[in-house]
C-alpha cells in the first residue's frame, strides 16, 4: 500500500505536469491524494508520516513565496548571473527585430492548433491576378534563358524596358509614390512564375523589391526621401543596389572596415556638412547597371561636428552613380548565372549628409534598419524563386519520365527513377507549402525573423535536392547545355542561392535556433532582462516569478514528452480528422520534446550554447521541420483536403518526421553532459525511435502523381509559366504528353505483333508501314504514333555547335584587386 500510495502521487504529479496546473494546484491535489490513501487506514503509518513530512517540506518552502526566494531564487539568480552569455549590441539588435509568430507556439511545447486553423489562406487580388495572367505571362513569353545566359549574358533592351514601363522593380513600393502595391503573396506569385523560366530574371526582379533602397526608404525615409527616389525607382528611372559584402566582412557584416567621415568639403560649389566615404564591396547585385547605390559603413565624428559621439555606427546612405570617385560598373559572373552582379569601390566619395537614410537622425541605425528589413525580404525573395524552381522540375521531370523510354519502358516506371520522382514531388509540396506561409505572415503584419531563416534555408537546399535528383533522371538531356537545356543553368546557379541572403551554413548552425531559443521561448528572454535589472529586491522578485513559471514550464514540456511518447501522442488534444489527426500528434509530441531538449541545453551549457553549434543547428531542424509540417497541413486543410494529394502529403510528412526524429537523436547521442543523455534518451524515445522513412509503395504511389496530366499535378506545380503557344521546351513537353500517353497503347501493340510475327521489319517506319498494311494498325493510329514520335525525338534531342559558336570573341582580362594582392 506505500507502493500504491507512491504510485498515486507520481501519476497525480504527472497529471497535473501534462496539463500545466499551477504550483498551488499540484500542491492541493497532491495533499489531496495523502488525505484521501490515508482515510482509507491501509497505508502503514510510519509510511504515511514519511511522505506526508517529504511532501511538506517540499511544497511549503515552495508555495511560500519570501521562503522560496531566499533558498531557491536568490542562489540561483546569482549563479545565473554568472551563466548569462554576453550579448553584443550587434545580437540585441538581432533579437530585438521582428516578430514572434507560429513558431512560437511550436517552441512552447503545446502548440495551439486553433490559431493555425483560424489562419486567413489569402489569394490574390483580382489586379494582381491580372497582372500576373498579362504582363508576367508576356514577360515568360518574351525570355530565352540559352540567349540571355551565353549569348548576351544580360537581358536584352526590350526586356529591360519591359521591365521598367510595368513597373516590376515597383511591386513592393505603394501606389502613392507611383508603383503597384502589392501584396506579399503576389509578389512570390511574380517572382515564382518568372523563376521558373529564367533565373537571371527571377534575381533581377526580386533584389530591387527585397532588401536595398526602395525597402529601407519605405521605412526609415525622410519624406522628401520618400517623394523623390520612390517614384523614380517604381518607373524603373532609377535602378537600384546596395553594398553591404567585403572581401573581409562577408557573413560577419557588421565587421565592415567601410568608412564614412563626418567633415566639411565644397559640394556643388558650396562648402557644406557631409560625409566622406571610403569602401570597398562586392558581390553586389544590379551593381553594374544601378544608378543609385545603397552603401553600409561605419560613421565617425572625428571633429564633433554632430555632438560628443566619435564613433556613430553602422550608417547607411544613398550615393548616385556619377558622385566623384565612385569604381562601379565591372562584373562579376557567378556561375554562369550572369545577371547583373559586381564590385563597388570609392574612394574619398563626398556627399551632403542628407544622403543618409532617414537623415541625421538615424545615423548610426544601419544595423537596426537592415535586421528589421532582411526578415520581411528574406521571408519573399529565395523561397519564392526556390519555389518556382522545385515546381517547374517537378512538372519537367515527370513529363520527362514518362514520354523517355528505355527497354520500351517509361523510366519514371522503374523504381530507381520512382525514388528520385517522389522526392521532387514530395520537396516541391513543402517547398511551396513554406514559401506561402512565411509570404501570409507578411501580408498579415508579422516580421518573421525567425520564419524567414527557416524558408530561406530550407526552401534552398530542398531546391538543390530537387534539382540533384531532376539532373540524375533527365542523364545527358540535364548535362549539354544549349537552346533545349532548361536544367542546367539552374544545376549550376544553385550554390549561389545557397549562399546569398545569409549562407546556408551559417543560418543554420547560428541563426535559426540561436534566434529561436531565445526569441520564441516564453521565458529566457525575460529572464535575461530580469537578471540585468540594477534594483536588487526588484531584480529578484521579478526573477522569482518566472523561474518558477519557467520551472513548470519545462516539468509540462518532460512530462508531456514522455506520456505523449509512451502513448503514441494519443492525449494531444488536435483537430479530429480521420487523415490528419494522426499527424498532429507527432507534431504535439516532438514540439514537447524541442521545448524540453532546448531547456536543458540551455540550462546545463549556459553562455557555451553559442559556441555548441552542431546542438544549436539539429535544434533549429527540429523546429524547422516542425513549421514546415505546419505549412503542409494549412495547405490540405485549406486546399479542402484533396483525397488525390494524400499520397503527397503523407511522403512529405513521414519525410520531415524521420529528419525530426535523426536531429533529436543526434543532440541526444551527443549531448556534452554524459549524466543527462540517459534522461533525455528516456523521456524523447521511452520506446526507442520508432519513426521511419517513407515506404517504397508510398514513394510509387507520389512518383506515378508525376506521370500524367491531373489535378493533384497541376495543384503540386500551380504558379509556373506554362503555355500552349510558347516554343519553351518544357511548354512543348507538356503539349506533348497527352499524346504520348494517348500512343503507349498503340505501342504495345506494335511490339506484341513485332514479337509475335504478326508484322516484319528491319526499321521502325518498315515496321508501321507493315503493321498498317496488315491491318495490325489504322492509318489514324499510325498518324498518331508518327506524330508522337517526332514530338518524342525533339523533346530528347539536345544540341551541338561549331566550335566558332562557343568561343567568345575574345579573351577575358579580369582585373585584379591591387588593394588585396598580397
Amino acid at each position: 500500500m506505500t507502493l500504491v500510495l507512491l504510485l498515486t502521487l507520481l501519476a497525480i504529479s504527472l497529471v497535473c505536469a501534462f496539463y500545466g496546473t499551477s504550483l498551488l494546484m499540484w500542491t492541493v491535489a497532491m495533499a489531496a491524494g495523502i488525505v484521501i490513501l490515508a482515510s482509507t487506514g491501509s497505508v502503514p503509518l510510519f509510511s504515511l508520516a514519511v511522505i506526508a513530512a517529504i511532501f511538506a517540506v517540499i511544497a511549503i518552502p515552495l508555495n511560500v513565496v519570501p521562503w522560496r526566494q531566499q533558498l531557491i531564487s536568490a542562489p540561483f539568480l546569482k549563479q545565473f548571473r554568472r551563466m548569462l552569455p554576453d550579448i553584443s549590441e550587434t545580437e540585441q539588435v538581432a533579437l530585438d527585430a521582428g516578430t514572434v509568430g507560429w513558431e512560437g507556439e511550436l517552441f512552447a511545447g503545446r502548440p495551439d492548433w486553433k490559431l493555425l486553423k483560424q489562419q486567413p489562406y489569402l489569394t490574390l487580388t483580382v489586379e494582381e491576378q491580372a497582372y500576373l495572367d498579362g504582363p508576367v505571362e508576356e514577360l515568360c513569353h518574351m525570355l530565352n534563358s540559352w540567349e540571355i545566359t551565353h549569348n548576351d549574358a544580360d537581358l536584352n533592351p526590350e526586356t529591360w524596358d519591359f521591365l521598367k514601363r510595368n513597373r516590376f522593380f515597383g511591386m513592393i513600393i505603394p501606389k502613392e509614390y507611383g508603383g503597384l502595391g502589392f501584396s506579399a503573396m503576389a509578389h512570390r506569385a511574380v517572382l515564382q512564375k518568372i523563376s521558373s523560366v529564367c533565373a537571371v530574371t527571377g534575381s533581377t526582379v526580386a533584389v530591387p523589391n527585397s532588401l536595398g533602397p526602395g525597402e529601407l526608404l519605405l521605412h526609415y525615409g525622410t519624406e522628401e526621401q520618400k517623394n523623390h527616389f520612390l517614384p523614380r525607382l517604381a518607373r524603373g528611372e532609377d535602378i537600384p543596389c546596395f553594398g553591404l559584402t567585403g572581401p573581409t566582412a562577408g557573413s560577419d557584416a557588421t565587421s565592415i572596415p567601410d568608412l564614412g567621415l563626418i567633415c566639411k568639403e565644397k559640394y556643388k560649389g558650396k562648402e557644406v556638412l557631409g560625409i566622406r566615404l571610403n569602401f570597398d564591396k562586392r558581390y553586389i547585385t544590379l551593381a553594374p547597371s544601378a544608378t543609385i547605390i545603397g552603401i553600409a559603413f561605419r560613421l565617425y565624428d572625428p571633429d564633433g561636428l554632430l555632438g560628443d559621439t566619435e564613433d556613430l555606427g553602422i550608417s547607411l546612405a544613398l550615393v548616385p552613380r556619377e558622385t566623384k570617385g565612385m569604381d562601379i560598373g565591372r562584373r562579376h559572373m557567378p556561375l554562369n548565372l550572369p545577371f547583373q552582379n559586381g564590385p563597388i569601390r570609392g574612394k574619398d566619395v563626398f556627399v551632403p549628409l542628407d544622403a543618409l537614410i532617414g537623415g541625421v537622425e538615424m545615423a548610426g541605425q544601419g544595423w537596426r534598419m537592415l535586421v528589421e528589413c532582411l526578415s520581411v525580404g528574406r521571408a519573399i525573395s529565395l523561397p519564392s524563386m526556390s519555389t518556382g524552381g522545385t515546381k517547374m522540375c517537378a512538372l519537367a521531370t515527370g513529363a520527362y519520365s514518362r514520354i523517355r523510354k528505355q527497354f520500351n519502358m517509361p523510366i519514371g516506371r522503374f523504381e530507381g527513377i520512382e525514388a528520385a520522382l517522389a522526392r521532387i514531388a514530395g520537396n516541391t509540396y513543402a517547398t511551396s507549402a513554406l514559401s506561402r506561409m512565411t509570404a501570409t505572415a507578411v501580408d498579415l503584419g508579422d516580421k518573421p525573423a525567425v520564419p524567414s531563416a527557416i524558408a530561406k534555408y530550407h526552401t534552398t537546399e530542398m531546391a538543390r535536392d530537387v534539382i540533384r535528383d531532376a539532373m540524375d533522371i533527365h542523364g545527358g538531356k540535364g548535362i549539354i547545355l544549349g537552346p533545349r537545356n532548361y536544367l542546367g543553368r539552374g544545376w549550376q546557379s544553385i550554390p549561389v542561392s545557397i549562399t546569398v541572403e545569409g549562407a546556408n551554413i551559417l543560418t543554420r548552425n547560428l541563426m535559426i535556433f540561436g534566434q529561436g531559443a531565445i526569441r520564441c521561448h516564453p521565458y529566457v528572454l525575460k529572464e535575461m532582462a530580469a537578471a540585468r535589472l540594477e534594483n536588487a529586491s526588484e531584480r529578484l522578485n521579478r526573477f522569482d516569478d518566472l523561474l518558477f513559471s519557467h520551472v513548470g514550464y519545462s516539468i509540462r514540456n518532460a512530462a508531456r514528452s514522455l506520456i505523449l511518447g509512451l502513448s503514441f501522442g494519443k492525449f494531444a488534444m488536435v483537430p479530429h480528422d480521420r487523415k490528419t489527426a494522426k499527424y498532429y500528434k507527432k507534431l504535439a509530441r516532438y514540439s514537447a520534446s524541442l521545448a524540453f531538449i532546448s531547456d536543458i541545453a540551455m540550462l546545463t551549457l549556459g553562455g557555451k550554447l553559442k559556441q555548441k553549434e552542431h546542438i544549436s543547428a539539429r535544434l533549429g531542424d527540429v523546429l524547422s521541420h516542425l513549421y514546415i509540417c505546419s505549412a503542409m497541413l494549412k495547405r490540405y486543410e485549406s486546399e479542402g483536403r484533396p483525397v488525390a494529394d494524400q499520397a503527397i502529403l503523407a511522403w512529405s510528412f513521414h519525410n520531415a518526421i524521420y529528419k525530426i526524429q535523426t536531429a533529436l537523436r543526434l543532440v541526444v547521442d551527443n549531448f556534452p553532459n554524459r549524466y543527462m543523455r540517459f534522461m533525455l534518451r528516456f523521456v524523447v524515445f521511452p520506446f526507442g525511435r520508432r519513426e521511419k522513412e517513407p515506404g517504397d509503395r508510398l514513394a510509387h504511389r507520389v512518383a506515378q502523381l508525376l506521370l500524367v496530366p491531373s489535378d493533384t499535378r497541376d495543384r503540386l506545380t500551380n504558379g509556373v509559366f506554362k503555355s500552349d503557344t510558347s516554343d519553351h521546351p518544357i511548354c512543348l513537353m507538356e503539349q506533348a504528353l497527352p499524346q504520348v500517353i494517348l500512343a503507349e497503347p498503340l505501342e504495345r501493340r506494335l511490339l506484341k505483333a513485332l514479337k509475335h510475327g504478326e508484322i516484319n521489319g528491319f526499321t521502325w517506319d518498315e515496321q508501321v508501314q507493315d503493321a498498317l498494311n496488315k491491318s495490325v494498325l489504322t492509318r489514324e493510329e499510325v498518324d498518331i504514333l508518327v506524330r508522337v514520335r517526332d514530338l518524342v525525338a525533339e523533346i530528347i534531342a539536345v544540341d551541338d555547335f561549331d566550335i566558332e559558336e562557343l568561343r567568345l570573341g575574345r579573351k577575358t582580362k579580369p582585373r585584379l584587386d591591387t588593394q588585396h594582392a598580397a
